[in-house]
């Protein structure tokens, strides 16, 4: 089963306004696991950002002058999210910027729901957590995935933490921690962190012969006080 979790950064709220996209983050899941095959585009939208879209993701015209439009990313998307499930924190805000997009050029693209399903996350966790608070950064707190370095949105890193709290929040569990029944936003338990893939290999440190000993006398002790041991004495502990 492929799933694309996707997010985007655009110059305002309405495409009905003339507002447009000018990022695109897509992070690849097969059978609930994260690939790494990854997709982000930023995007000049040929006109101003408005004053409040800057505040929230902090993207400049400056920074998008020599990114290329949307007409010139339109198949690398397309080909990219076809036949997926797409999975997105309100949903029919994206959706209805890509569907304004596709059809602005005139090529005879579908719409969205030609290519792909759709998946609305915020309308999942509203049915599963009712009169709550659920933004993402409030699902992150109720699911303890870390958010840290969300200081200003932005389309691929929002994308890689929709993808774990998605994870985590149709996976039947409420956190990685271990021993705590019941959690609640006000938990301190470890919060999910992804590691590099080039972090080094962690070391094999073998048992030293007084360590051995010290185990064996353990297990003896174990068998002695109750008659059985998972693990015999003379066993050797690989």
């Amino acid at each position: 089963m492929r799933q694309i979790v996707l997010d985007t950064e655009t110059t305002g709220l309405e495409p009905s306004q003339g507002h447009r996209i000018i990022e695109i983050g897509c992070v690849e899941l097969m059978n609930r696991r994260l690939t790494g095959n990854n997709l982000h585009i930023y995007i000049n939208p040929l006109r101003e950002i408005d004053a409040g879209a800057l505040e929230v993701h902090g993207i400049t015209n400056e920074f998008l002058a020599d990114k290329p439009k949307f007409s010139e990313i339109a198949d690398t998307f397309i080909d990219f999210v076809r036949d997926a499930e797409l999975i997105i924190h309100n949903a029919p805000f994206d959706v209805g910027f890509l569907d304004h997009e596709l059809q602005d050029l005139n090529r005879g693209y579908r719409n969205m729901a030609g290519y792909c399903t759709v998946l609305d996350t915020l309308a999942m966790a509203r049915k599963k957590h009712p009169g709550q608070k659920n933004s993402l950064d409030a699902l992150c707190k109720r699911y303890f995935v870390d958010n840290s370095q969300r200081e200003l949105h932005g389309a691929l890193l929002d994308a890689e933490i929709l993808a774990d709290v998605y994870l985590i929040m149709t996976g039947g569990q409420s956190s990685f921690s271990l021993g705590h029944e019941g959690s609640s936003e006000g938990n301190t338990a470890t919060r999910i962190r992804r590691l590099s893939k080039d972090r080094q290999a962690l070391k094999v440190i073998s048992a030293s012969a007084d360590e051995e000993a010290a185990h064996r006398a353990r297990l003896e002790a174990i068998k002695e006080s109750s008659g059985t041991s998972l693990w015999p004495a003379g066993e050797d502990q690989a």
